[in-house]
């Protein structure tokens, strides 16, 4: 029988690798009294037929800095004694087995710190000898800011098509790792490249992606000087995969446009029997899930509430609806812009060419227009769920301007405002223009309908009196010329015998 002796100081115990380095991470002394002595297991005679060790961490091998970490080295029953060793030679533990250890043992890591990032390998000893070493372990503690993880075009795709991800930093990072999260924890290294706006990045390519790829990924970002020195993680980016399933519609009962603070619901439904639905923003992430609330009619609808509003919440969204849990997703719903007012100190001004009051069927133009440079002008109706329009400047008389033509009707009678935005965030608006107020002459009908039968005999009562104050003045006029006639002739007879006498 072999017999295993372990001399270590009092203080470290023999089953943890301790913070300090030197001899507080390798025992001063181990007697082995076996078939062959050797202070290295690699150097030992390794008896053919043993299984080869696993190695593995939890809960992972990325870990955050300062939090505890335990290596596990599974071996057989009849393994006596097990070693961990770190590539390099700058550290290594030896632990006995006990008797409730049965074929694997434990090294702990009470405090991860940058000298405990490395490649690990693990080995035991048998009466028939030493094993190989298992499969590498690479240890990685967390340190840099957090990079970004964004799909491109989009983290909901439909099956068959391709998708890139793409992880960035404006940390000087040389390479960026993918991570798939999962059993099988899938992973992919690229080398960064420095984007054209600064930032250093690596893309992706996945695809053509069908229903079982979907998951989700982080990424992570190191430097070449120090490979197991990573960043911490990206936000986690979840991949789902569309069919071809009947859209959803996504809206919002209230004005898309608001300021931050504020508070938006936006409704995401359909008549097909969906059980859930999911909120995407373009280049952003997958919200929450949320189940299906029955409406009346057979439809379903679920609410996305952004409360209160942030300026991160600017962007264009999507929906989708799946059938249950495992299911695919269907095809997304028509875009719906959420834009932030007041992130542009500028207020500009909107005007009417023709007059605030205009006939219904003419056309009428809205002016808006600022000094200061805006690329794009927004014109919206009070009551109105959606933006109306968006036209892009032009540059006239020093001033940046847009002309919203518009064909009138007694439906476009209302109240208007105008926005400015910049290109390079199209989402974040100007403060609004002054309120004003178009007129559609005959259109009263239209927009204030009768409410009770009191009101529309007081309307025929004043059209009425309207015809008969018309006939009135007619009557009274044609009087007048036949007056005018009668006094004429009067005046032209009395002339006639005083020429006469003269003659």
């Amino acid at each position: 029988m072999c017999l295993s002796v372990l001399w270590a100081p009092q203080s470290h115990p023999p089953a943890q690798l301790g913070p300090g380095g030197g001899d507080a991470m390798t025992p001063i002394l181990t007697i082995l009294l076996c078939f062959g002595l050797s202070r290295d297991p690699r150097t030992y005679v390794q008896a053919e037929n043993l299984l080869q060790p696993i190695l593995w961490a939890e809960p992972g091998p990325v870990s955050t800095w300062n939090k505890p970490v335990t290596l596990w080295c599974q071996g057989t029953q009849e393994a006596q004694e097990y070693r961990l060793a770190k590539d390099g030679g700058s550290m290594s533990r030896t632990i006995l087995k006990t008797l409730d250890s049965k074929n694997k043992v434990k090294f702990s890591i009470p405090a991860m710190q940058w000298k405990h990032a490395g490649r690990y390998h693990c080995y035991y000893q048998s009466p028939a000898g030493w094993s190989e070493p298992s499969d590498p372990l690479e240890l990685v503690v967390t340190g840099y800011s957090r990079p970004t993880l964004s799909a491109l075009p989009s983290p909901v795709v439909t099956s068959g098509v391709n998708v890139t991800l793409r992880c960035a930093s404006r940390l000087g990072l040389d390479r960026f790792t993918l991570i798939e999260e999962g059993i099988h924890r899938l992973s992919w290294t690229l080398d960064s490249h420095q984007h054209n706006h600064g930032k250093f990045q690596a893309l992706f390519p996945m695809g053509p992606l069908i229903f079982s790829h979907r998951g989700t990924f982080r990424c992570y970002g190191y430097r070449n000087n120090t490979p197991y020195v990573w960043s911490e993680p990206s936000d986690p980016l979840q991949l789902l995969v569309s069919g071809v399933s009947r859209k959803p519609s996504l809206l919002t009962l209230q004005s898309p446009i608001v300021a931050p603070g504020e508070n938006l619901t936006l409704q995401c439904g359909s008549d097909v029997g969906y059980v859930s639905y999911a909120l995407y923003k373009e280049g952003g992430d997958v919200l929450p899930q949320r189940p299906r609330e029955q409406s009346q009619a057979g439809l379903s609808q679920a609410n996305f509430t952004l409360s209160p509003v942030r300026v991160s919440h600017e962007g264009q969204y999507r929906c989708y609806g799946a059938h249950n849990v495992s299911s695919e997703w269907s095809a997304p719903s028509d875009p719906l812009d959420v834009l932030i007012s007041g992130q542009i100190p500028e207020r500009p001004s909107l005007s009417v060419q023709l007059g605030p009051t205009v006939a219904s069927g003419e056309n009428v133009t809205l002016l808006c227009q600022s000094r200061s440079p805006m690329f794009s002008f927004l014109l919206t109706k009070e009551g109105v769920a959606h933006p109306l329009l968006r036209l892009r400047f032009t540059y006239r008389a020093q001033q940046y301007l847009a002309e919203f033509q518009i064909p009138v009707t007694s439906a476009h009678a209302g109240t208007y405002r105008c926005y400015g935005s910049y290109s390079s965030s199209p989402y974040l608006l100007s403060h609004p223009s002054d309120p004003l107020e178009l007129v559609v002459s005959g259109a009263a009908e239209t927009l204030n309908p009768p409410q009770k039968k009191s009101d529309s005999k007081t309307a025929s009562h004043l059209q009425d009196y309207t015809v008969e104050n018309l006939i009135r003045i007619g009557v009274a006029g044609f009087i007048l010329v036949v007056l005018g006639i009668l006094l004429f002739e009067a005046q032209h007879r009395q002339r006639n015998p005083q020429d006469a006498a003269r003659r």
